[in-house]
C-alpha cells in the first residue's frame, strides 16, 4: 500500500513512520474527493466553503445564525467568514441583519433563491458521493468513518 502512495507523490525514500504515511494518504484522498465536489459546485458558481455556509443556514431554518455560530459549524475552518457572507449576500443567496438589542450581533439567513440553488445541487451531490465510494463495501465505509472520528477525537 505504501508503494502506491510513494509512486503517486514520487517519493523514493520510505515514509518516516506509519503515522506520516496515513497523514499523507488522508491529505491525498481528501484532495482527490474535494476536487470532484469542487468541480460540481463550480458549475453552480459556488466554492466549497460557500456551499457549506448555505447548507448550514438552510439547516438553521428561519431564525438563521450569527457569524460566529456559522463559523463553528463549518466543515473546514475559514478565518474570514464575513467576506464569505458578503459574496453570498451580493448574489442574493443570504440576507444579514443586525440585532436590535446588540448591534454587534449579525444574523445571516438563507433566502428562497439560496434554498432553490441548494435544492438543485442536492441530487447531483448525492449521486457524486455515491459514485465516489461505490467500490467500497458499506461496512468498510462505516469502519472508516468511525476511525476518522477516533482520530479527530484525540485532538480535543
Amino acid at each position: 500500500m505504501a508503494a502506491k502512495l510513494q509512486a503517486e507523490i514520487k517519493q523514493k525514500a520510505p515514509f518516516a513512520s506509519i503515522e506520516q504515511e496515513v497523514y499523507l494518504n488522508l491529505l491525498r484522498t481528501g484532495d482527490a474527493l474535494a476536487q470532484r465536489v469542487e468541480k460540481l459546485l463550480r458549475d453552480a458558481s459556488l466554492s466549497g466553503t460557500q456551499y457549506n455556509v448555505l447548507r448550514i443556514l438552510r439547516g438553521a431554518g428561519s431564525q438563521g445564525l450569527t457569524c460566529g455560530e456559522t463559523g463553528e459549524r463549518m466543515v473546514t475552518h475559514d478565518p474570514d467568514i464575513t467576506r464569505l457572507l458578503d459574496r453570498l449576500e451580493k448574489r442574493n443567496l443570504i440576507t444579514r441583519s443586525r440585532d436590535t438589542r446588540d448591534r454587534r450581533v449579525v444574523t445571516a439567513k438563507i433566502t428562497p433563491e439560496g434554498i432553490r440553488l441548494l435544492e438543485s445541487l442536492d441530487k447531483p451531490l448525492a449521486e457524486l458521493h455515491r459514485s465516489l465510494f461505490r467500490h467500497v463495501p458499506r461496512q468498510d465505509l462505516k469502519t472508516l468513518s468511525s476511525l476518522l472520528e477516533k482520530v479527530r477525537s484525540a485532538e480535543s
